[in-house]
């Protein structure tokens, strides 16, 4: 009987507020390039094995056959290629084979300038190494690694901080390593992320999205990698984040969608809600969950059966002075290891603007549920009550 409740349970979660979720959630199939999808190996069109020359030109004009085609798998072989930003099309993919290296520039001026997505904001930034708009179905796969070179990124924003240390995040630019927007039923399984120049893996309202046994790293030393967030979350539903290993120099999964004293009514923000992060392992991170800093709405959030071995948080609900925030019906359960804090609620000021609004946007945190867990930790419950600027109801530990 218990084997078959367990069974139950799988094939339908139920997540906080009482929905019941679909069944996509248990779907535990593997997924790599299917056969009747034509491959193309990019060192059989032109593309050379030699790490030391820049072929952005030459990776590209293998996605783009593949588009003019009806659409493909790009192969990345054996061996390390260097390149700037890369467009994925609609009906295109990405593989990368064992031994496999995709390493980006490490020069700004080979990543395109444009209009995207970046701190919650819509705005002109530098494109990922790995880009895929609007490409319903996008699946990036295989054994292989994507790797940002941030070694040269880290150590300019450190200077610039030193010259001048209001500067913001973005002043220092830096391309993510992997960005996917405007896309549903996206895929990314099995490859290793590292060394990100910022974001490591960002999603912009995307729906349906699996991450599923990604290796994702930065360093803390001896050059701390800033911004690296493994996992930034932005305005997403129905994601599925399963037995993968992260350890970051920042958040190791962070939910955003948008900030600003008008970011609940704004188009192009939205909520993150209906995501489950299960079976996952965490080492050195600031968090292993995070609701913000740039976040209007998170809600039915499970975070269960995981391990955390050196987070400074395992939950940090990040609460905003300018920008109107719910964090509502978060489940954590069944995580193990270690961790500074277990829960931390505080307000975030970095980069704060009220624009013209004159008065504090009230904001609330509730209904969430920390429990079932086995965690060494310095502070269970680090919570700052602050009536004036925000809420906070049913937190139950």
């Amino acid at each position: 009987m218990k084997a078959i409740l367990t069974i139950l349970t799988m094939l339908a979660i139920v997540f906080p507020d009482g929905t019941r979720g679909a069944r996509w959630f248990s779907a535990r199939q593997a997924r790599t390039p299917r056969a009747e999808r034509t491959q193309y190996i990019i060192t059989e069109h032109g593309v050379r094995q030699d790490s030391t020359i820049l072929q952005t030109e030459q990776i590209q004009a293998v996605i783009d056959l593949a588009a003019s085609k009806g659409g493909g798998t790009v192969v990345i072989p054996a061996g390390t290629y260097l390149s700037g930003s890369l467009f994925f099309k609609p009906g295109t993919h990405l593989h990368l084979q064992k031994g496999a290296t995709l390493k980006g520039s490490d020069d700004i001026s080979d990543f395109a300038l444009l209009q995207t997505r970046i701190e919650g904001q819509s705005c002109k930034y530098f494109a990922a190494l790995v880009n895929a708009d609007g490409c319903n179905g996008f699946h990036l796969t295989g054994e292989g690694t994507l790797d940002g070179n941030g070694l040269r990124y880290w150590k300019a924003f450190w200077l610039r901080r030193k010259f001048n240390p209001n500067c913001t995040n973005k002043d220092e630019m830096r391309p993510r390593l992997l960005y996917v927007s405007n896309s549903d039923d996206v895929l990314v399984e099995g490859i290793r992320l590292k060394d990100s120049p910022y974001w490591t893996t960002h999603f912009y309202k995307c729906k349906w999205l699996r991450l599923r046994g990604l290796h994702i790293t930065s360093p803390r030393t001896p050059v701390a990698a800033p911004s690296t967030d493994a996992v930034d979350l932005d305005a997403c539903t129905y994601v599925h984040i399963s037995g993968c290993y992260m350890s970051v120099n920042d958040d190791a999964i962070a939910l955003k969608g948008g900030k600003g004293p008008y970011a609940d009514t704004a188009p192009e923000n939205g909520p993150n809600e209906f995501i489950v992060i299960e079976n996952c392992r965490f080492g050195f991170c600031h968090s292993a969950l995070t609701a913000g800093s740039e976040c209007v709405l998170a809600r039915n959030i499970v975070f269960r059966n995981c391990t955390v071995d050196g987070p400074w948080v395992l939950l940090r609900l990040k609460m905003r002075p300018d920008t109107p925030q719910v964090y509502e019906h978060f489940l954590v359960e069944g995580i193990s290891g270690n961790c500074g804090s277990l829960l931390h609620i505080h307000p975030w000021t970095q980069f704060y603007d009220l624009g013209d609004r004159k008065d504090i946007p009230v904001s609330y945190a509730r209904h969430i549920d920390i429990r079932d867990c086995s965690v060494n930790c310095k502070i269970r419950r680090d919570v700052e009550e602050q009536p004036s600027q925000y809420i906070l109801e049913d937190i139950n530990l």
